[in-house]
Order: C-alpha cells, then sequence, then structure tokens
C-alpha cells in the first residue's frame, strides 16, 4: 500500500472525533458518574484509565490498523488514479471485477460504467475516483466506528468490573483513600466471590485486633527513608574555623637574629651608638634602612577562617522506595495462631505498598516455594490465594533465601526490604549465604526478621539486620478468647 495515501487515511480517521466521543459516552455513564462522586480517588483512578484507552486507541488508529483492513481496495485506488485516460477505459471491466464482494463502491462503480455516454466524458476518470474516494473513506469511518465500538463495550465491562470489586473491597479497607485508590483500582480487574470477600475481612480484623502486627508493619514501610547513604548525604559547605597559623608578630620564642626598625626587639649592642654623638647619625641612618639587628621572635596564633569541607546533612535523604518481598514459613509447625499472624502481618504490608506506591511480593516457602505478586493488575485474585493457603510441610528456609537474594541483585530490587516470618526452628545458614546477604546489605537493601516462636534460633537470627518477636503468651490469647465467647454469649442473651 503507498505510504502516502495510507497515511492521509489514517490521519482522517484520527482527526474524525470518533474516539473523543466515544470517551465521552462513557464518562457520562451514570454508573460511572455515581462511583466516581462517591470517591474521589477512585475518580482520579478512573479518568486515568479512561485516557490511558484513548490514547492507545489514537496510536492504533494512526499506526493505520483499521486501514490495513483495506489495503488491496487502496493500492488499487492508487493506481487507477495514475492511469491515462485510454488505459482507464481499456480496463474497466477489470476494475469492476476486483472490487466485486471486496468494496461498498461494487454497484456503484458498476452502475456509472455502464452508462454509454460516460466513456467519452473525458471527466469521467476523475469523477469515478472522486466516488471511489467518499466511498473507500465512508467505509473506513464504518471500520474505525465498529471497532472503537467493540473496544468502548470492552472498556465498561471492565469499569463496571473494578466499580464492582471497589464496593466489595469498602468492607475489608479504605477504598475510597486516595492514597490507596489508585493501586486498588489497577487490582480490581480480578473478580471477588463473597467468600474471597470473607477471607479478607477474616484477616483485616485479626490484623485490627493485633495491634503489635501492625506496628511492626508501619516500622519496616518507614524504614525505606531512614536509609543512610553517605554518597548522597555529603555535600561541600564552608564554615567559619579558627585556625592555628604560624606568625612572628606573637613573641612566644626568640628563634634567630634578623635586620629590621622594630625598637622594642633591638638587640643591646645596636644601642651603643647612642652613647656617642659621633655615632648617633649611624644609629638612624640603620633604623631609616631597617638595618638594625633585631630578635627574630615567632609563635602561633588562631584566627576565624573559612574552611571548605565535605558534611552530612541534617535531613534524611529520599530514596526511591524499593519493594517488599516477604518470605513466609509455610511449614506445619506454623499452623494456628502463627500462621495468622504472618498472613495479617503480609496483608498490612501490601496496604502500606499501595499507599507508597510500591510492589509487595509474597514467597511462601516449605518443602516447596509458591510465589505471588500480591499488587500486580490481578493482585485481589493472588491476595485470595495467598490467604486461603494452609500450611503444612517442613522449614527449609536456604532455596527461598537463594530466590530473594537472585531477585534483589536486579538494580529493581534496590532499597528493597526483604521480610522473613517464621518461627526460626530450623540451623544455621551457611557462609556463603551469609557473605551474599553482607554483599546486598552495601547495597542499601534491608533484612527484616519477625520471629513467632519463642524457640528460634539465635544464631539464625544474628543474620538479619532487624529482629522483632511477636510471640503472645497462651494466657493472652485465652484472655482474647474469653472475650469473644463472652460477647458472643451476651448477643444470644439480647435476641431472647
Amino acid at each position: 500500500m503507498p505510504v502516502s495515501e495510507g497515511l492521509n487515511f489514517a490521519l482522517m480517521l484520527a482527526e474524525s472525533g470518533i474516539i473523543d466521543s466515544a470517551v465521552h459516552e462513557v464518562m457520562v455513564r451514570p454508573q460511572l458518574l455515581m462511583a466516581a462522586e462517591a470517591s474521589p480517588g477512585v475518580k482520579t483512578a478512573m479518568k486515568n484509565q479512561i485516557m490511558k484507552w484513548r490514547g492507545q486507541m489514537l496510536k492504533k488508529t494512526t499506526k493505520g490498523t483499521v486501514v490495513e483492513q483495506f489495503s488491496d481496495e487502496i493500492n488499487l485506488y492508487q493506481q487507477v488514479c495514475t492511469w491515462n485516460q485510454e488505459y482507464f477505459f481499456t480496463h474497466s471491466e477489470q476494475i469492476v471485477k476486483q472490487l466485486e464482494g471486496q468494496s461498498a463502491f461494487y454497484f456503484k462503480a458498476k452502475s456509472l460504467l455502464a452508462k454509454e455516454q460516460n466513456k467519452h466524458n473525458p471527466m469521467f476518470q476523475r469523477f469515478f475516483c472522486d466516488k471511489w474516494y467518499e466511498y473507500l473513506a465512508h467505509a473506513l469511518r464504518e471500520a474505525q466506528e465498529s471497532e472503537v465500538e467493540e473496544q468502548k463495550d470492552q472498556l465498561l465491562k471492565d469499569l463496571y468490573q473494578r466499580i464492582e470489586t471497589m464496593k466489595k473491597m469498602a468492607a475489608v479497607t479504605d477504598a475510597g483513600d486516595a492514597s490507596k485508590a489508585g493501586r486498588l483500582w489497577d487490582m480490581a480487574q480480578a473478580k471477588l466471590t463473597k467468600t474471597d470477600v470473607d477471607v479478607m475481612k477474616k484477616i483485616a480484623a485479626f490484623l485490627k485486633k493485633n495491634n503489635g502486627l501492625q506496628d511492626i508493619a508501619e516500622k519496616l514501610g518507614r524504614m525505606a527513608n531512614e536509609v543512610d547513604d553517605p554518597n548522597k548525604e555529603r555535600v561541600k559547605a564552608e564554615q567559619m574555623k579558627l585556625v592555628e597559623e604560624i606568625s612572628d608578630n606573637v613573641t612566644d620564642d626568640i628563634v634567630g637574629i634578623h635586620e629590621s626598625d622594630d625598637l622594642t626587639k633591638l638587640l643591646p649592642n645596636e644601642a651603643m651608638f647612642l652613647a656617642y654623638p659621633e655615632l648617633e647619625v649611624i644609629f638612624y641612618k640603620h633604623l631609616a634602612d631597617k638595618r638594625l639587628m633585631n630578635y627574630r621572635m615567632q609563635g602561633t596564633q588562631r584566627k576565624l577562617r573559612k574552611v571548605k569541607s565535605f558534611q552530612r546533612q541534617t535531613k534524611q535523604v529520599d530514596q526511591p522506595k524499593g519493594p517488599f518481598i516477604v518470605c513466609i514459613d509455610a511449614s506445619g509447625s506454623m499452623s494456628g495462631y502463627p500462621e495468622n499472624c504472618a498472613k495479617a502481618l503480609a496483608y498490612g504490608l501490601m496496604q502500606i505498598a499501595l499507599v507508597e506506591e510500591r510492589d509487595c511480593f509474597v514467597i511462601m516457602f516449605s518443602t516447596q516455594k509458591i510465589t505471588y505478586e500480591l499488587t500486580k493488575q490481578d493482585g485481589l485474585h493472588e491476595v485470595v490465594n495467598f490467604l486461603s493457603y494452609s500450611f503444612h510441610g517442613g522449614t527449609d528456609l536456604g532455596p527461598v533465601l537463594d530466590q530473594s537474594i537472585d531477585l534483589m541483585a536486579d538494580g529493581k530490587y534496590k532499597n528493597a526490604d526483604l521480610v522473613v516470618l517464621s518461627d526460626f526452628i530450623a540451623p544455621s545458614q551457611p557462609e556463603a549465604m551469609q557473605a551474599r546477604v553482607q554483599k546486598l546489605k552495601q547495597q542499601k537493601n534491608r533484612f527484616h526478621a519477625v520471629n513467632l516462636s519463642k524457640y528460634g534460633n539465635p544464631q539464625l537470627l544474628e543474620l538479619f539486620d532487624h529482629c522483632w518477636s511477636y510471640h503472645p503468651s497462651t494466657l493472652t490469647q485465652l484472655g482474647r478468647l474469653f472475650n469473644c465467647v463472652k460477647c458472643w454469649f451476651f448477643k444470644c442473651w439480647c435476641f431472647k
């Protein structure tokens, strides 16, 4: 297909206003307007998605995706326009045959060529090509309208699905929070069932009851801002400083004799010239010429001077925050209360990642490894799968640390937080593993451990920068259970 003609048709479609009309139709839908008014965060996220769709459609149109469907007809049209009159009338029947079943211009072209008087009109070829162009442009517009309508229906279906998911998420988290809404909207592509929502409600309620887990999650989120980067913090600055300098004007020590005119440091034998009137004139001549013998005095004095030096800034340096990599021990010894703690803490870290525009990965490890990316497009589906997973098997920390270290070696994971949730009832790691961890620590990556048992291996915990122990006593857990039973009994008694 000729590049110039195809480009002309593509630009004509891009400037036709069909896409902008579709965008306007989408944005005035009552369901979308109601959802936008209910939450400013959802409104912004929804508008961004619609504008992104508009850009994709314009790019697709400019590339000539629709025009490519008519490439054969456009090629034929371009050739016919360049023919001379005699050649055109000789091959007119072939043109009609090629258009049959392929072009909307077929019947019009056939009727025009059927009229005998047109064959003797020198302007007929130009008229024929102009009519063909009109039919071709009309067919292109119809094809684009059909494609835009199909894409618009898919967009509306996706928007309605996300709105429905956001409504369900409102019962689990603050979906209307502008700081979370954008990422939640991106993750809301997954369709949630009532069972899925109930699973997240259960974990969210558990996290809310256990304030200690929420505190740990918040501290982990703040640590990316507290990173110490000497390369970025040291800046060149000037300051006033007392400096000791050697000076001849300070009379600390006699270091020699020299010629000068200082009478306070005059040698005694120079004063002998003043004892005789005949020699007095020599004394004054030596004084005028600064040739009197003087003691050379020297000492140190302190002066305020501007000194340039590299100093640390008083405020923290803003660093790009890397993702959370949460490694959870899914062994049988973690089942029960530790399992709920691990899931709740990972859920809390996911919420922090949403606010701070960070990614959040969860790696379950026991005798096998399962990876979940909680903040991707269908991340809510991943969250439900992770929260529904049952813990079983044994503890094997080595392979999951290998996988995590391989991930963090990539530049994408700079300033990342690796969080291991386990009972740490496992052997210590070999020296080679410890060396790899130390190398990553120098690249501003942090290693954290949350010990959910009283019997964790102390030597294994030394591998991490920060360690938290969270294992409420059995008495505390029984107290919470008693309160729940008491509330349930009170409610039952009230309904009688």
